[in-house]
């Protein structure tokens, strides 16, 4: 059965043409994955097979999805198709989850929405869902909230969501992104595994080329819009024709990472950092029991100095950088540049933030849909440092160059970007200000292979420069180990293993650490 019908899809923005004269099919079981660099017209294609395009693009072109033609369909029609016959998993799960509703009434609703089933039964399933999906304590989980769950976590729900009503199609934008990369397999595993029983046609769009080559069973390959290349997966990744994916699939070569002067001054010292959320609480609004985040850390950063931060979903990294970044409450010592950091108060504090800056994990949810780039990377030089306009104009166009970013479209709102392109500007944002130590969750998640190698030596450029100290957060072992001089291994809030990078890489000695290593692609 065909599932997914697209004959010659155009997409323009203006006179910019975003996808050029695309065409493909997926029939029922079958895989198949779209690849390319950032800004390739990936996501947009995702998009368009919902019928879930801006009013500010014009796509011409035929696409059927289950037979149902998306140009003749009615809004009634449109709502039925997405959720019950298509499935879609977002590439940012915290934009695709309602900051207002809890996780299980955000799931119910995608399950009554579609089924007739009483609320029992329908709370039953939500939580067979989130089990299936590897989420422990369920029931626990069910009256969380999006932002207490990590992005991990979060991403979980999303395709537990997509999978709620059994759809025949599912449409994945990156649906592994935030996830450790043992959890990676068992959800990729869980996919496979609906893909044979269940006959299930899978859009996976990936920038990941190991799980593309695993999973896949056909790739086609986009550069610019356009699809340069389609072919078998075993037969693509032996033989690729078009140079373009002959380059997608080197993996990047780093050069050897900036070397630390004994000299270099410690910057940042953690004593005992412990920070934990309520789990429950009493009617009275007492809190009768804590979810310990992160459990008596301590750790240090020279100038100058890479430390990699790795773990499983839901091991505390992001709440160790929101502790850091004083952005939630937390016990313990933390000194930055000499200066108790945690003791520090209002204006003091906010001259402080300065110092330290952050990329964080969700580009999208944290670049305003209001402000253009210009603004966006411009909030920090206006929050502390008196510029002319023309004095702030300049910067932003050195910082967008410095992270590989066309000046001329500053004047461009964030939704007009690809993932990995608003990562980028995350990025600018946070070097502006020039910081002594930058914080980076996740920030080559979105990134293809080729471009991640570019973002790892531009973050080394900028490192060797200027002597700014990363705290590196990440689930791709391979951009760490490129990175980072030292690697801290954390597991439920707690330091299982560290040291030096290289060596930890090279010889592990706990088991989890043993096992992500493992899962290391050659």
């Amino acid at each position: 059965m065909n599932l997914l019908n697209i004959n010659n899809l155009s997409i323009r923005h203006g006179q910019q043409v975003l996808v050029d004269d695309l065409s493909l099919t997926i029939n029922a079981g079958e895989w198949l994955a779209l690849v390319g660099e950032s800004g390739s017209g990936k996501s947009l294609t995702a998009l368009a097979c919902l019928g879930l395009l801006s009013p500010s693009l014009n796509s011409q072109g035929e696409l059927s999805v289950t037979g149902i033609n998306l140009a003749q369909a009615t809004p009634d029609e449109l709502r039925s198709l997405r959720g019950s016959r298509v499935g879609m998993v977002y590439q940012e799960p915290l934009s695709a989850l309602n900051p207002l509703h809890r996780i299980g009434q955000q799931l119910i609703e995608a399950i009554t929405l579609h089924q007739a089933l009483p609320l029992n039964l329908a709370r039953q399933k939500a939580l067979s869902l989130l089990r299936e999906v590897g989420i422990g304590e369920p029931e626990r989980r069910l009256s969380a909230w999006p932002h207490e769950l990590s992005g991990g976590q979060r991403q979980r729900v999303v395709i537990a969501m997509a999978l709620a009503n059994s759809p025949k199609l599912l449409i994945a934008d990156e649906p592994t992104t935030a996830l450790d990369a043992l959890l990676q397999t068992q959800i990729l595993d869980l996919l496979k595994s609906l893909q044979k029983n269940r006959g299930l046609g899978i859009l996976f769009i990936s920038h990941n080329l190991p799980q593309v080559r695993r999973y896949a069973d056909r790739v086609m390959v986009m550069q610019a819009g356009r699809v340069v290349e389609s072919a078998i997966s075993a037969e693509l990744f032996a033989a690729p024709t078009q140079a373009y994916t002959q380059k997608l699939l080197q993996p990047f070569a780093p050069a050897p990472k900036p070397v630390l002067p004994d000299s270099a001054k410690a910057i940042l010292s953690v004593t005992q950092l412990s920070v934990r959320y309520p789990r429950h609480q009493a009617w009275w609004g007492g809190i009768t029991a804590w979810h310990q985040a992160v459990d008596n850390i301590g750790l240090s950063l020279r100038q100058g100095e890479s430390l990699g931060i790795v773990g499983e979903s839901g091991s505390g990294k992001s709440s160790l950088a929101a502790a850091l970044l004083r952005l939630t409450p937390a016990q313990g010592r933390v000194v930055v540049l000499g200066r108790d950091w945690l003791a520090l108060k209002g204006r003091e504090l906010r001259s402080a933030r300065a110092q330290v800056q952050m990329v964080f994990q969700d580009p999208y949810g944290s670049l305003s849909p209001r402000l253009t780039v210009a603004d966006i990377v411009a909030e920090g030089l206006l929050a502390h440092q008196k510029l002319s306009k023309q004095a702030i104009e300049i910067e932003v166009i050195a910082a967008l160059r410095e992270v590989n970013l066309d000046p001329d479209t500053r004047h461009r709102y964030p939704h007009e970007f690809s993932g990995g392109q608003r990562q980028r500007i995350a990025l600018a944002r946070a070097l502006i200000l020039k910081p002594a130590i930058l914080i980076l969750d996740e920030p080559t998640s979105a990134l293809d292979r080729h471009t991640q190698g570019e973002v790892v030596e531009l973050l080394r450029r900028i490192q060797a420069d200027h002597g700014i100290a990363m705290l590196f957060i990440s689930h791709d072992l391979a951009v760490v180990r490129a990175l980072c001089h030292r690697l801290i291994v954390l597991r439920d809030g707690r330091i299982i293993e560290q040291g030096d990078c290289e060596r930890i890489f090279q010889a592990p000695q706990k088991p989890y650490t043993q096992a992500l290593v493992a899962d290391l692609p050659a």
